[in-house]
């Protein structure tokens, strides 16, 4: 895949001095048009062999455009917080908003790569965080980003002629570090891994650049014009343009059954009764807090369900047998501006816990296959694609030893109705009802059959959905407080059986 950029390429300063006033200002030119005209984000991973000019790439970058509108994000070792979630996190977080360049010099294929060489992981786990990435890039794609991904190459001779000749000049010998070396003589396997990586990532969506980095000249131009005409051809592309195949149709429904009626709402507790298990079940909670081996967890519950289902109500049993200082409740209303110019995961994934450390949400990232679906929000590919990207999300949190568990609390249109007219004759309960919440009401088929396809879509074997009949508000709390312990007993004793089994 380098033998292009081990050719020698080079621009003499005659030619360099020439287009480069016409080049900056172009590119002025399409940043501004970025900004003003069609924003869109913008995401650039620069990559590449010891010496090979990432630095000056992203200096030269910041200095020929604005550089306000440019996010720079040097990527070294996770931090104490970052290790605390998914790998991932410290990269979902810094993602452009619509209109900026996001710039990762060290970016989620540097720690893979790295491991690899280094030996701490096969090619089976190379392999399977590459799929990863593919994935995820396809959904930054699908969310409108544009990316590019350079990697600047120098072959193992110039490698070893760049170090030398930073080290002996004076001015540059604090560049040339004890690791460049080390990564010099482990040069063939770089080589060796980093093709791997570069040919089962290199995608329509998003390419790989390789550049050959010897010649400064030539380094900036490539770098530049890449960029340039990249911009320029989405920015002059008609907006209709779309850059997915349609999506494939959800299943008929031939009769009347599904998830939600075969609940039995019937079920109920006595006051006393409840009140009994209650105090119970939060003591068992708070205890389970403070076991020896939750330190190393985190849990991350998620509520669904009709409007006046009682998500806040449970909410509230749980956090009530809670240390405030363990545990965050994230209400989910309408995206605001800064929401809606990300992916639509982005303000979830932020507010992941760290570990030891709950996270409730009240509402959360289904909105998009439930009421972005149901009301025409997003687009039918849209929806359709979240399954996929949900699971993807869920399966990173699990894999980090966060307990995910989520609830769908139902209730029959009756009983909506019954407690609709309650809030509105409650003076402190009336801001609970809305014009919407009636409205909603109109959709009742729709909103019960994209809940059935969530469930039928998401509900994975390491975060499956409890679906909780919730017509007794005394009874679904009971059960929510019961599934939650029996899910954290269950990672905690996991763990413990993991660690004696060696």
């Amino acid at each position: 895949m380098f033998e292009s950029a081990e050719l020698g390429h080079k621009v003499d300063k005659k030619t360099y001095d020439q287009q480069v006033p016409g080049l900056r200002e172009a590119l002025l030119d399409a940043q501004f048009d970025l900004i003003s005209r069609r924003p869109f984000p913008v995401i650039l991973l620069i990559g590449g062999v010891d010496g090979a000019g990432r630095s000056e790439s992203v200096n030269l970058l910041n200095a020929w455009l604005d550089p306000r509108h440019i996010e720079t994000h040097g990527m070294g070792e996770p931090s104490d917080e970052e290790r605390d979630r998914p790998p991932m996190w410290r990269f979902w977080r810094l993602l452009p908003a619509k209109g900026k360049i996001g710039v990762f010099q060290g970016s989620w294929y540097s720690l893979p790569l790295l491991a690899r060489v280094y030996g701490e992981i096969g090619n089976g786990a190379l392999e399977k965080a590459m799929t990863r990435i593919n994935r995820f890039e396809r959904m930054l794609a699908d969310e409108g980003a544009l990316i590019l991904k350079y990697w600047f190459h120098l072959s193992k001779p110039r490698q070893e002629k760049r170090l030398k000749a930073l080290e002996k000049d004076p001015r540059t010998r604090w560049r040339v570090t004890e690791r460049d070396w080390r990564h010099f003589r482990l040069y063939d396997e770089f080589f060796r891994v980093s093709s791997q990586c570069l040919r089962t990532t290199s995608t329509a969506l998003a390419p790989w650049y390789i550049i050959e980095g010897a010649d400064e000249r030539y380094r900036a131009l490539t770098f530049s014009r890449i960029l340039l005409d990249s911009l320029r051809r989405r920015l002059d592309e008609p907006e209709s343009v779309a850059h997915h195949a349609p999506a494939p149709p959800t299943p008929p429904r031939v009769d009347t059954l599904h998830v939600l009626k075969a609940l039995d709402q019937s079920q109920s507790l006595s006051k006393p009764r409840y009140q009994e298990q209650l105090e119970d079940l939060q003591g068992r909670l708070n205890l389970l807090t403070r076991h020896a081996g939750f330190k190393d967890i985190s849990v991350v519950c998620v509520f669904e369900g009709s409007d006046a289902a009682g998500k806040g109500g449970s909410i509230r049993r749980i956090t009530g047998a809670l240390d405030a200082r363990i545990y965050q409740v994230i209400p989910i209303a309408a995206p605001t501006d800064e929401e809606k110019a990300h992916p639509y995961l982005w303000r979830f994934w932020r507010h992941l816990p760290r570990r030891g450390r709950f996270t409730l949400f009240d509402r959360s990232w289904y909105g998009r296959v439930l009421v972005e679906r149901v009301e025409g929000y997003c687009s039918e590919y849209d929806w359709m694609r979240a399954y996929n990207e949900i699971n993807e999300f869920e399966t990173q949190l699990v894999e980090h030893d966060m307990v995910v568990v989520k609830f769908w609390l139902a209730i029959t249109a009756d009983e909506q109705l019954k407690r609709f007219k309650a809030r509105e004759s409650t003076g402190f309960k009336r801001f609970k009802i809305t014009d919407e919440d009636w409205r909603n009401r109109e959709k009742w088929a729709e909103y019960e059959q994209a809940v059935c396809d969530m469930v039928d879509r998401t509900s994975t074997e390491i975060a499956p959905w409890t679906l909780v009949p919730a017509n007794d508000k005394y009874h679904a709390r009971i059960q929510v407080l019961r599934t939650l312990c029996e899910r954290i007993e269950a990672k905690l004793n996991g763990r413990k059986n993991k660690t004696k089994g060696g």
